[in-house]
């Protein structure tokens, strides 16, 4: 069973996405909101595996919502933008249903749902029950008018500019209001590792290690980048490593 909330600024709109849920029995409704503050709330609340979420809302889009979050459930899209408008923003998010809503488009979009839950189920799980973001959890990333829902998996390195954090994936390295310190305490250690005051990398990514200043060590990642790591952190990195 899948646990359900709609986030959408219209009440009829949310009755009659509930009417239509009904043909779905995997799905449970466990909850609505009206605007992107409550519906940060009711995330918080009642951890739903999935939001319907519709994109213009007075106040804060459902863009901006998504972009507070620690950690991304499955989001479909539920909105009145045409499809051209939508192909601006590069979100692969799991589907799109355009107002008003068909029901065929629906069933489409819950068995999406279902396949994508499949390969994640036992690996989220797991995370939710530390309170850590594993590599198989995703996050929301909204730049301009560009916005993504990336794999932590996909993330070489996260650099810390002030109270943002830099997040480096592909070719891309867009910016989040989210501290290196705070990203460090949410993310799994066995996967991403602190080398320096700046920079976390994520050590799957680590094409080379080689020696550097005072016992130090420099990493080069598949990207390219080349960071540094510290000579206290230096000394954990060898006895993670086994090096």
């Amino acid at each position: 069973m899948q646990k359900a909330l709609i986030i959408d600024d219209e009440r009829l709109a949310r009755n009659e996405l509930k009417k239509l849920l009904l043909e779905f029995p995997e799905i449970e409704v466990i909850g609505e909101a009206a605007n992107a503050k409550e519906g940060l709330e009711k995330i918080e609340s009642l951890s739903p595996d999935i939001i319907f979420l519709d994109i213009q809302m007075p106040g804060k889009t459902g863009f901006d919502m998504l972009t507070e979050l620690d950690r991304a459930p499955h989001v479909i899209f539920t909105t009145a933008y045409d499809e051209y408008a939508l192909k601006a923003f590069e979100v692969n998010a799991l589907d799109y249903l355009m107002k008003p809503i068909e029901p065929l488009r629906l069933s489409d979009a819950i068995q999406k749902l279902q396949l994508a839950d499949e390969k994640e189920m036992s690996a989220t799980m797991a995370g939710i029950n530390r309170g850590v973001l594993t590599d198989k959890d995703q996050i929301f990333v909204k730049d301009g008018e560009r916005c993504w829902f990336i794999k932590l998996s996909e993330v070489r390195l996260f650099e810390s500019v002030g109270n943002y954090a830099k997040v480096f994936f592909s070719s891309y390295k867009p910016l989040i209001l989210k501290s290196l310190n705070a990203l460090e305490e949410r993310l799994d250690e066995k996967i991403f590792f602190r080398a320096n005051r700046k920079h976390i990398v994520n050590l799957r990514m680590i094409e080379k290690i080689e020696p550097y200043f005072n016992g130090g060590l420099l990493l080069e990642l598949q990207g390219g980048e080349k960071i540094e790591v510290s000579r206290r952190q230096a000394v954990k990195f060898k006895e993670m490593m086994s090096l």
